[in-house]
């Protein structure tokens, strides 16, 4: 049974949710239950302050009969719907649910070869994207074109409810398989508002954008509709899904700065060796996180601050700096503790360690750690509620709330049915690592059987069934007019065709396979209304895009003109 505390914050978290049209997915690097703790005080925390009285739902049930819906952020591009069967393999099946989508048809030339610029919503509202639409990849492409820009809501996600909760049952059609079928029938079929002529594949060219996981699925859109996608492009796609996806930590480890890792690494080593101790109390205490009870509720805690990475991005205005302020907070001298010092703690300068009267020594690096960890995390738990309330994860009742507001659970169902990718620590124990050896598999999934019961007609696998995804094209996946493009140093690369598991290849025109210097998780989406004041390795890539995707419509206008069917 949950806590009088927890039954608060989530009717506090009830009511911010009624309040709000669009409702985003974390984005944090792991999706299991901490994942989820951490959600939720996000969302308490924006609640905070506001005035709920005489407030209503503005949640727009995908089966409304609104004509259009309105963004105040975005007022040029109206949301539209388009309706779709709940099961597009079950002929007996007639539920319908509309599929929001939004267009951009600012640079259209009508009666030409121009092309439709689709970009899969992925796992978050729909509405997220339409940056991506204004002055991002979408718009650059259709402005070099002449084409429609559109962006297409994930099933399930933002207002594109085809249920009307979230229970196992009831997520049962939210897969790769049913999700892709939704993109095929909406490019054979939509209708345009404002556009009169028949832009529908395969008699238009269709280019198909998706970045992460909706850019794995513009591959495999590719390769299973070739008749209906001309063309598509996947950014950071991730087509090869795994159970344990320790590479993530990886790729940062070796990737920040030197002195930042390697206080990661001595910090994580040292407290691992403590929490077999009689000190491992002594040590949470250190961190705010005395009074939470299990050790790896701790450990996979305190290494949120490492999903901060996969949010840099090249551009300021929406790019965050949370990994380098962690770095700089990790790496600190010892006078940022000076109040601290000859009171509870002395500092060995020689050893660079610290240490406590009752026995514990630490490395400057771990005592740097805490302070970070209880300044910027620890404090975001409200006091009425304690630290096991907001970051346990053990007691199954808080995890198994079937809502329509609770969104965390779509992602999540989808990893623990056909993705996985659970962030673990490396299996080697003597490799070198930035989180602790506590972070395993059974961990990491357990939320998979806390938050999803078996039901009536559906049941969670023990383990996701992965190989769905990888029988797709994995790490070989290609086709001719499949663009594939990775961030150097994008934690989620190990996923992707440019693993290091995975065969080089050519870059072509044909088939171009682009990595860009420094680049992180797709960060080739983002773009400025002026892509000549983008920095120099973003408009190369820009113009890369543009370039290729002319000469595959040059292909398209050939084989009209011939007669043929591009």
């Amino acid at each position: 049974m949950a806590s009088t505390s927890f039954k608060l914050l989530a009717t506090l978290l009830l009511a911010l949710l009624l309040t709000e049209s669009t409702i985003a997915v974390a984005s944090r690097h792991w999706m299991g239950a901490q994942g989820v703790n951490l959600w939720r005080l996000n969302h308490y925390h924006d609640l905070k302050g506001r005035d709920f009285e005489g407030g209503q739902s503005q949640i727009v049930l995908s089966d409304g009969d609104l004509e259009y819906e309105y963004n105040s952020e975005y007022p040029e591009f109206r949301g539209y719907w388009f309706r779709q069967p709940l099961d597009h393999f079950d002929p007996d099946n007639y539920s319908r649910w509309r599929q929001r989508y939004w267009i951009n048809t600012r640079h259209y030339r009508p009666n030409t070869s121009a092309p439709v610029i689709v970009l899969d919503g992925g796992e978050t509202n729909g509405a997220d994207r339409l940056p991506f639409l204004d002055t991002g990849i979408v718009d650059i492409l259709a402005k070099a074109t002449g084409g429609i820009g559109v962006v297409l809501e994930h099933r399930y996600y933002g207002t594109s409810y085809p249920v009307y909760n979230f229970t196992t049952d009831a997520l049962r059609f939210l897969n790769n398989s049913q999700s892709l079928q939704d993109s095929a029938n909406f490019m054979a079929n939509v209708k345009f508002a404002g556009v009169d002529e028949d832009v529908t594949a395969p008699n238009h060219p269709w280019i198909y954008y998706g970045g992460s996981y909706a850019g794995a699925r513009a591959a495999h859109m590719r390769v299973l509709y070739p008749d209906l996608v001309y063309g598509a492009i996947a950014s950071s796609g991730v087509t090869h899904a795994s159970l344990s996806n320790w590479e993530y930590m990886e790729v940062i480890r070796k990737a920040a700065d030197p002195k930042c890792s390697e206080s990661l690494v001595e910090a994580v080593k040292g407290i691992d060796a403590l929490l077999e101790t009689r000190l491992r109390k002594p040590l949470k205490d250190l961190f705010g996180l005395g009074e939470l009870e299990h050790d790896d509720d701790f450990v996979s805690l305190i290494s949120d601050p490492l999903g901060s990475w996969q949010a840099k991005m090249w551009d300021p205005s929406v790019g965050s700096t949370g990994f380098d302020e962690f770095c700089d907070a990790l790496t600190r001298p010892i006078i940022a503790h000076a109040n601290l010092l000859n009171d509870t703690m002395t500092y060995d300068y020689e050893t660079d360690t610290v240490s406590f009267p009752n026995g514990m020594k630490i490395a400057l690096s771990i005592l740097n750690y805490a302070k970070y960890v209880k300044e910027e995390i620890v404090s975001r738990c409200p006091e009425e509620f304690g630290v096991e309330e907001c970051f346990g994860t053990h007691d199954d009742a808080k995890f198994q709330s079937s809502s329509i507001l609770d969104t965390w659970r779509l992602w999540i169902f989808q990893v623990c049915t056909e993705w996985g990718y659970f962030s673990t620590a490396p299996p080697d124990p003597d490799h070198p690592r930035i989180v602790s050896k506590l972070l395993t598999l059974e961990y990491e999934s357990m939320i998979c059987k806390q938050a999803f019961p078996a039901g009536d007609f559906f049941t969670v696998p023990a383990f996701p069934n992965v190989t769905t995804v990888n029988v797709l094209g994995d790490f070989d996946i290609a086709a001719d007019r499949l663009a594939i493009i990775d961030g150097e140093v994008d934690p989620w690369r190990p996923c992707t065709p440019h693993s290091e598991y995975a065969k080089d290849r050519d870059d072509t025109i044909l088939r171009p396979f682009k990595l860009i210097p420094n680049g992180v998780h797709h960060y080739d989406e983002w773009g400025l209304a002026n892509i000549e004041d983008e920095p120099t390795e973003i408009l190369k890539i820009h113009r890369e895009m543009i370039h290729f995707v002319k000469e595959w419509l040059k292909d398209w206008e050939s084989e009209k003109a011939r007669g043929g069917q591009a």
